[in-house]
């Protein structure tokens, strides 16, 4: 008997795929550091997490950040400066592309300084928690408004 799920096993049982996503936060007091989308095709000209991104096959969660942060700002973050912040789990209109796990991390700690590093993005700024940008990515939103509240869960329902 084996111990794994083949690809042939999970197909014929019909299982939806899960998209896994990481999103870092780098916070400087009581701001966040968002990044301006543009050219991706997805919330075009809507601010978003300073670096976000889908988990690599065979990456853990932490490994994904940690990457996320070095490729899109150019920033190095130890694992152990990683804050959980809570896990967002997505679903849109039954496609499964809208099956998402999102998990979001803080960190207050980096080595380098933030600076957009590939061409998905227009525009790098702090903010205030308290006075977020319009428009902000709607379920990212979520997650900065309650991190501003002192209130997020361990985990977000988006969608249910």
């Amino acid at each position: 008997m084996s111990e794994r799920y083949s690809e042939e096993y999970a197909a014929a049982h019909g299982r939806f795929a899960v998209i896994p996503a990481v999103y870092v936060l780098l916070r400087r007091g009581d701001e966040v550091l968002l990044q301006l989308r543009s050219d991706t095709g997805y919330y075009d000209a809507h601010w978003a997490a300073g670096a976000a991104g889908h988990v690599d096959r065979g990456e853990s969660l932490l490994q994904a950040a940690v990457r996320e942060a070095a490729e899109e700002l150019g920033v190095r973050i130890s694992v152990d400066d990683l804050e959980f912040l809570t896990l967002e789990h997505r679903t849109g209109d039954g496609a499964a592309i809208d099956e998402r796990i999102d998990v979001f991390f803080g960190s207050r700690s980096w080595e380098g300084t933030p600076a957009l590093q590939e061409d998905k993005a227009s525009d790098l700024r702090w903010f205030p928690l308290t006075a977020l940008p319009d428009p902000l990515v709607p379920h990212e939103r979520e997650v900065l408004v309650r991190w501003a509240a002192d209130a997020l869960e361990p985990i977000l329902p988006i969608g249910f």
